[in-house]
């Protein structure tokens, strides 16, 4: 069959036009007019060619759909439409086959395809444009088709301006945006009231052919599935022609996003025809911010955290004139005969604000109570109770006062009895503490950031925007990162968590030059000053910035530990410094802390991969949480006298039957038993609920279960800490209070949650919202901002929460 020559603009564009219609339909093209709808009937010896002229005004962009139907429903034999334009040919078949799960075809006899638009030419004239539509079949019998072609009149999407569509499986639709001129990046919102059918939503340069359809539209461009909401941010600069297609795609099945997933079902009923998948979107493209917002964020993340270390820069100095004042007075007081020689005071210089470390009288007046010499003091850890007094008239052998299972198992235990190993000893051994969370960091962080450095390559490179859960109504960029705002926003844990260390190091410098300057070994005062868990949670915390801001590179299911193992560590590390002020010689060696912090985050791994539908898994771990609960309790009552070994059970079932059947006698400890029980008690309350609920969020839950045991921890050792009497100084009391007014506002943002990867990215993007701060930070961001101050001022409870016993002998500190 021959056809025409390809037709001339003008004249020669008529003539084949005139020639075409006085010819026979199946030799020569027939002149086509959009809008009218055209019938026929092709088969193997009988193709029509329809040929549709129009004129493109300068600078304008015109763009055409085609829409074509067929009642056949013979797959052996489909019809096949091949449009020719000018660069490019774009061809078809009806029946539309696309392909599901299991095999499952989904077979569309309706078809409308949007045709690549024709450039705009830079003539100042129109210019005329002709479009071919092949109809063919290889059938031997006559099918009948329908086709009608026309221009589109909103193919341009506006800024700003809503634009509301419809489209399906078989008639996909995409539209044109142009960069105005002062804008460098936009944002493609998308809205759609129904979640399903599942939707694509793509953004594809100016190339022909447009990838429109399911089983390409992922071939080019950067794309997002859809239910309720998409949202794709773009860039002048990633577009050199400064324009863009906007394509939407249905896709036939719904299980890309959530939806159910279709029965493996073989034979005839594993085909499907014209399913009814309509979806109506409404798209806006609105203007993102400026590079002006980006500084401002920047100057206003930095000054927050900069005015911490301008208020510790205030306090250390108050401090200093305090210090001071007293020491011009201690002067004054020599000068008159009426004060006592500094020198037989413990060293004040590294007391905490509102208190002097060691010193006996905190006021500045003359006349203080003299403190008697070294050689008059009762040795450290003896007793001055009748009792002792009593035991003193018979010749006792010394080893039983040294032997520790004789000490801590005394009834009333003061500090004196668990602080008599080598301070220097006990020192080293905690700043072990330091060094291995500095090696575990190292070798942590150096494959996370290696890792989600792929992971972001990935998304640049494919385009695949599902691989990450951004907040992408709030997903600011920044060179090769998709979301900049959220890796900012950990700058605090960072700069907070330095600043704690410079305060642990002041303290320890302070306390150094005491020791150099007196006899500090012999002055049993205050808690034992051990700095090295202080300097390990501070390296933990600039830790949980790092790795939170790793994982918020490409937030997803595959690194989430990322952003939870130092939040583990920070609560173990805190509730081993809280045991550790009352507890300095028996408390866990650096070694087995970070060993059970390692099962731990192991457990947590296997909770996220296994957790969410294995029943086995949850009876395991609840058996271990409780078996774990019980023996750390065990070790906490009798501190750590009671030996775990094949013989608990045997020596379990004996204290049992002696203390609770045979005499069922009052517990020895009873404040220890009560915070036991209840520790306890919600400790299997986590795990029940685990067992029956079985929460999809496992590292969230062991979090919870880390942070609950903390606060009750804590709760319980200032309940007891009053109740001894011991006061609370202004900093510690100011602390607790902004630690729990700012955890409050920080779990308030926690909780509003903007993705989850615990769903499909389509559902996930149901919940994003857009920025709250500053035009630049979204809720998650607030959180990272007031935990790091939650931590922080959380961390100063710990240091300070005990100064006011600098004062107090270690044999009248009791131990709780």
């Amino acid at each position: 069959m021959a056809r025409g020559a390809a037709p001339a603009p003008g004249a020669l564009l008529c003539a084949l036009l005139w020639a075409a219609a006085a010819g026979d339909p199946g030799d020569n093209p027939a002149p086509g007019a959009f809008g009218h709808i055209y019938r026929g009937a092709v088969n193997i010896s009988a193709e029509r060619v329809y040929a549709f002229a129009y004129r493109s005004e300068p600078g304008q962009v015109d763009a055409v759909r085609v829409y074509v139907n067929s009642s056949s429903e013979n797959l052996r034999y489909p019809v096949l439409f091949v449009v020719r334009q000018q660069k490019g040919v774009l061809s078809w078949q009806v029946p539309l086959i696309f392909r599901g799960l299991y095999q499952r075809t989904y077979n569309y006899q309706e078809v409308s395809r949007t045709l690549c638009p024709s450039e705009p030419t830079p003539e100042t004239r129109p210019s005329d444009q002709i479009i071919f539509v092949d109809i063919a079949s290889m059938a031997p019998f006559n099918i009948a088709y329908e086709l009608l072609v026309t221009r589109l009149e909103n193919f341009q999407l506006k800024t700003n301006k809503a634009f509301n569509f419809t489209a399906s499986p078989s008639q996909p639709q995409y539209f044109l945006y142009k960069f105005p001129q002062d804008v460098e990046s936009v944002i493609i919102n998308v809205v759609s009231e129904a979640a399903y059918p599942c939707s694509v939503v793509s953004v594809q340069d100016i190339v022909c052919p447009v990838y429109d359809l399911d089983h390409n539209v992922e071939f080019n461009g950067v794309y997002q599935s859809m239910t309720k909401q998409a949202a794709i941010t773009v860039q002048r600069k990633d577009f050199p022609g400064e324009q863009f297609f906007v394509v939407f795609v249905i896709k036939p099945e719904d299980y890309a996003c959530g939806g159910s997933v279709p029965s493996s079902i073989h034979g005839n009923v594993n085909r499907t025809w014209n399913l009814q998948r309509t979806k109506n979107l409404q798209v806006t493209i609105v203007p993102s911010i400026k590079k002006s917002v980006y500084v401002q964020a920047m100057f206003f993340s930095f000054l927050s955290f900069l005015s911490f270390y301008l208020g510790s820069v205030v306090v250390a100095f108050v401090h200093y004139i305090r210090v001071q004042r007293k020491a011009s007075a201690g002067r004054l007081c020599r000068e008159h005969g009426s004060g006592m020689m500094t020198s037989s005071h413990p060293i004040s210089a590294s007391a905490p604000e509102g208190s002097s470390y060691g010193a006996i009288d905190e006021s500045s007046s003359c006349g203080g109570r003299q403190l008697s010499s070294p050689e008059h003091r009762s040795p450290a850890g003896s007793n001055t109770d009748s009792s002792v007094e009593e035991e003193s008239d018979f010749d006792t052998m010394p080893e039983i006062e040294s032997d520790k299972n004789i000490i801590r198992t005394k009834v009333f235990l003061y500090l004196s009895d668990l602080s008599r190993k080598d301070r220097r000893i006990v020192s080293k051994k905690y700043k072990i503490y330091f060094w291995n969370i500095i090696t575990i960091a190292v070798f942590y962080a150096l494959p996370v950031i290696q890792l989600v450095i792929t992971y972001q390559t990935v998304v640049n490179v494919t385009g695949n925007q599902d691989i990450c859960y951004y907040n992408f109504l709030c997903a600011h960029p920044l060179g090769v990162l998709s979301a900049f705002n959220n890796i900012l926003s950990n700058v605090g844990h960072m700069m907070l968590g330095f600043l704690f260390l410079l305060i642990v190091l002041r303290r320890d410098i302070l306390h150094r030059r005491a020791m150099a300057m007196k006899d500090i070994y012999t002055l049993d005062y205050g808690i034992p000053k051990h700095f090295g868990l202080f300097y390990a949670m501070g390296i933990a915390l600039m830790m949980e910035g790092v790795l939170s801001a790793c994982y918020h590179v490409c937030p997803n299911y595959s690194n989430f530990q990322f952003d939870t193992s130092f939040m583990y560590m920070i609560a173990g590390l805190c509730m081993l410094k809280l045991y550790q002020t009352r507890h300095p010689d028996i408390n866990a060696s650096a070694c087995s802390a970070y060993a059970s912090f390692a099962v731990v985050i192991s457990l947590a791994v296997l909770g996220v991969v296994f957790g969410k539908n294995d029943m086995w898994f949850w009876v395991i771990f609840s058996m271990i949480h409780v078996l774990a609960s019980l023996a750390l309790s065990t070790q906490i009552y009798y501190m750590g006298r009671f030996k775990i070994d094949m013989g608990i059970f045997r020596r379990a079932v004996m204290v049992l039957y002696t203390d609770c059947i045979q005499q069922c006698s009052r517990p020895m400890y009873m404040d220890r038993m009560v915070l036991l029980i209840v520790g306890n008690l919600v400790n299997w309350s986590f795990a029940v609920f685990g067992l029956v609920y079985r929460p999809r969020d496992f590292a969230s839950y062991i979090l919870g279960i880390f942070i609950c045991n903390l606060l009750l921890y804590l709760a319980f050792y200032i309940i007891m800490k009053l109740r001894n009497s011991e006061k609370l100084l202004p900093i510690p009391m100011f602390c607790i209070v902004a630690t729990a007014v700012v955890w409050a506002a920080a779990l308030y943002f926690f909780f509003q949650t903007l993705s989850s990867w615990e769903e499909t990215p389509a559902e996930s993007r149901e919940k994003n919202r857009p920025c709250i701060l500053l035009g630049f930070f979204d809720d998650h961001d607030v959180w990272h901002f007031l935990s790091a101050a939650a931590l922080f001022f959380s961390f100063l409870v710990l240091l300070t929460l005990d100064d006011d016993l600098d004062t107090m002998r270690r044999d009248k500190i009791p131990v709780f």
